[in-house]
């Protein structure tokens, strides 16, 4: 089975840093790019582009909400066209920065509030997915099975990637606990160990309150801002090869 393994980088701004992206950066076959809104500045996008490059990393542009202070994770009352105009604003940032150092955007993964907006609307998810595809419809769209935005993925016929989030909870309906929550952010080694071994052997993951649910997904996702997430990355790869899978980019995996 190959499987890709992704983190999203590149989201402190100046001379502050939230993981060592270098390290990182070897241990993924993809990588989610902050593009300048909730985190990461054109030295920083730049930066990750180069190291996804001599990797060999799969690039992907992440654009959040312009809330650098809550980390893009505080929903903002934007209307629907200014949220597109600035998925698009960050994107173009990110390809023109890839472009210049002759490589490509491959994939796109949603920041935070940014991403559960769109996932509860499926007017404004049938937009975004629209705008993506008039500035390159081969990008390739990172989404949890069964949402609006892989549902208005499909529609716009463009790739899809499913993601199981190896750090974070899930409850009993596949949606991702509340990060206020107790539980929600899954920091203990051994706790991410177990999750990813089972999600790999059986395509499951135990929820917060001790079910098992189906997770139909072909990557992992550990955020680089979690407490520890470098040594979590390097679990998890390790679990990945300890079943006998390969690490593969997003374009070789996406539906």
């Amino acid at each position: 089975m190959k499987i890709d393994l992704n983190s999203d980088m590149g989201e402190g701004f100046g001379p502050y840093r939230l993981c060592d992206d270098e390290a990182m950066m070897k241990i993924v076959s993809s990588a989610n790019i902050a593009c300048g809104f909730h985190g990461g500045d054109p030295d920083t996008m730049g930066r990750m582009v180069r190291l996804a490059k001599l990797n060999g990393v799969g690039i992907g542009a992440h654009p959040g909400l312009p809330d650098r202070l809550g980390f893009g994770r505080r929903e903002m009352p934007f209307q629907a066209d200014e949220l597109r105009q600035q998925m698009l604003y960050q994107l173009g940032a990110l390809m023109a920065i890839a472009r210049a150092e002759r490589v490509t955007v491959s994939h796109i993964s949603f920041h935070a509030a940014m991403g559960n907006m769109v996932n509860r609307d499926p007017v404004l998810a049938d937009l975004m997915m629209d705008a993506i595809v008039t500035v390159d419809a081969d990008l390739v769209v990172f989404v949890t099975s069964g949402s609006e935005i892989e549902q208005a993925a499909k529609r716009a016929r463009l790739k899809t990637l499913a993601i199981f989030l190896a750090d974070r909870a899930y409850d009993a309906g596949g949606k991702l606990v509340a990060r206020g929550l107790p539980g929600a952010v899954i920091k203990d080694e051994a706790a991410v160990r177990a999750r990813v071994r089972k999600f790999l052997l059986d395509s499951s993951v135990e929820t917060i309150d001790g079910g098992v649910i189906a997770m139909p997904a072909r990557s992992i996702l550990v955020h680089s801002d979690t407490p520890g997430a470098l040594e979590l990355a390097g679990i998890v790869r390790g679990e990945i090869e300890a079943t006998g899978a390969t690490l593969a980019p997003a374009t070789e995996l996406a539906e």
